[in-house]
């Protein structure tokens, strides 16, 4: 599919806000070093009635070692299982984002299939993570095929928000001056 055609707000409104990040996380990335980010994909059925999956994995951004041109693309590797939802993210990069030089790399578990709702999967996710006391595994939700989406949706507003913090350690360890 070309994205190459101008910039549609609608339509980046639409997809971005169709995937949920059900359960966000409150932490800061590091300013330095490497990141995981642990989730759970909640995937919507192709049809309505049908099954839902829930797919447990984690999303690793490493930051570069040495600040390379500002062309360069950021990576993303094992996001996407279909070439058309890599370019809608490509389009969408290029237009939203500036994180050139990062790399993400999504590891995934095997899905499971269950016959609840997306609503009654993510409570039961919620309830799980509550008796854990776990704090740091994101929850995610997406229409079918838009898994990538949510997972890349995720991991770029943890950056988004990590930045203020990032650029404040930056410049009291010197490297803004």
């Amino acid at each position: 599919m070309d994205f190459s055609h101008e910039f549609d707000e609608q339509r980046f409104f639409e997809i971005w806000t169709a995937v949920r990040i059900e359960r966000p996380v409150n932490f800061s990335l590091f300013t330095f070093g490497d990141q995981k980010l642990p989730y759970y994909l909640v995937c919507g059925a192709a049809e309505p009635g049908s099954t839902v999956t829930i797919r447990k994995g984690e999303v690793s951004i490493t930051r570069p070692m040495i600040i390379t041109p500002d062309h360069m693309e950021p990576e993303f590797r094992n996001f996407f299982e279909e070439q058309e939802e890599a370019d809608l993210a490509a389009f969408l990069l290029s237009r939203t984002a500036g994180f050139s030089n990062l790399k993400f790399s999504n590891t995934s578990g095997p899905e499971r299939i269950v016959s609840d709702s997306i609503e009654e999967a993510v409570a039961k996710l919620n309830k799980q993570l509550d008796d854990e006391e776990e704090e740091h595994v994101a929850i995610l939700s997406a229409p079918p095929g838009m898994g990538g989406i949510a997972i890349m949706r995720y991991a770029a507003e943890r950056v988004w928000e990590s930045a203020p913090g990032n650029i404040q350690e930056l410049r009291e360890r010197g490297f803004l001056n």
